[in-house]
């Protein structure tokens, strides 16, 4: 690994690196020689910044962030092509221990399959932190595949002193190819990490087009931005087991707008008390969260969007093998 000095300073908001990263960007041209691709995947437990790594990656977001544990359900893959290379990385749920409920087990093997199959490893930790969540996801990497030790958050960590023992621990753990310190939401470690993850992709032709950000569809995105916008009005109060149909998902022809989308979206609760808090005084909660879903909708789509936005229960769907398969979970 290289020196831990160096890296930190390296890591520092006003450092060379980072000012480079804030000026205009000049390697997302067309590539010209050998083309470089590759699979990599970002791994960690829930809640450590997962997917906003993968959105500040990709440079538009794709995959929906929330303070609440378990927001990203599903294997995103985020395209970002620079240069000769074309990396194509992929979010995945935070690895479950808590609870083994269907949706659950779901959720831990899409991890499982994810990291089996890759060129490079992100294994996401918050710096300074290594807790037996944190081991339990570790202990799934397979020998052979290159792995990235992301500290993330490293702006909440204060003291140099408090890092410098936990990396010599970390070290202990596991042959990490390399130690990189960082934020996802600083440009300039954003930046640096794709130096970092280049040289372990191999020549070979890209496998999307330059212009390409997700291989996920608009009705699977308008699904999961619905969702974040549940989590993040209800807060800690509702449980995860919450989830998002598209029931409708319809382009009309419009003479006002160059493009019109009909979207109809059910929430699915377990309860009826889950369904009144979705909803609510007057409604106002549900009208917020369908209001602030259709405005990124719009922006994520470049389309004028009707969004109608239902509340249903359905007691038990997150113990239920098939009506979690039926919801869209693998």
């Amino acid at each position: 690994m290289a020196d831990l000095d160096a890296m930190l300073a390296a890591a520092k908001p006003g450092s060379a690196v980072a000012r480079a990263a804030d000026e205009p960007e000049s390697a997302e041209v067309a590539p010209t020689g050998p083309q470089r691709c590759g699979l990599i995947a970002i791994v960690g437990k829930p809640n450590v910044g997962k997917s906003t790594l993968m959105n500040a990656l990709v440079g538009q977001k794709i995959s929906i962030t929330s303070r609440k544990a378990q927001t990203t359900r599903h294997r995103i893959t985020g395209i970002r092509s620079r240069g000769n290379t074309q990396f194509v990385f992929v979010d995945t749920p935070g690895f479950q221990t808590k609870h083994s409920t269907a949706l659950n087990k779901s959720l831990n093997k899409t991890v499982m399959g994810a990291i089996g199959d890759v060129d490079l490893i992100l294994f996401v930790v918050e710096a300074g932190s290594f807790t037996l969540a944190d081991a339990k996801v570790l202990s799934l990497f397979k020998p052979g595949i290159p792995t990235l030790l992301i500290a993330n958050k490293l702006d909440n960590v204060h003291r140099r002193h408090e890092i410098a023992p936990w990396l010599q621990g970390m070290q202990e753990r596991h042959p990490f190819a390399e130690f990189v310190p960082m934020s996802a939401k600083n440009k300039g470690d954003i930046e640096r990490l794709f130096g970092i993850c280049e040289k372990y992709l191999p020549e070979q032709a890209w496998f999307y087009g330059a212009d390409e950000l997700t291989d996920r569809s608009e009705k699977f995105l308008a699904a999961e931005t619905v969702r974040e916008k549940l989590f993040r009005f209800t807060g800690d109060e509702l449980p995860y087991t919450s989830t998002v149909v598209i029931d409708k998902f319809d382009e009309e022809p419009s003479k006002a707008h160059g493009r019109f989308m009909r979207i109809a979206a059910t929430i699915v609760v377990e309860r009826d008390g889950h369904k009144a808090m979705v909803i609510g005084e007057k409604g106002e909660k549900l009208k917020r969260i369908s209001t602030e879903a259709r405005q990124e909708l719009e922006k994520l789509m470049g389309a004028k969007v009707f969004l109608e936005v239902w509340v249903k229960v359905k007691s038990g769907w997150a113990d239920d093998e098939a009506r979690v398969k039926s919801f869209g979970y693998e």
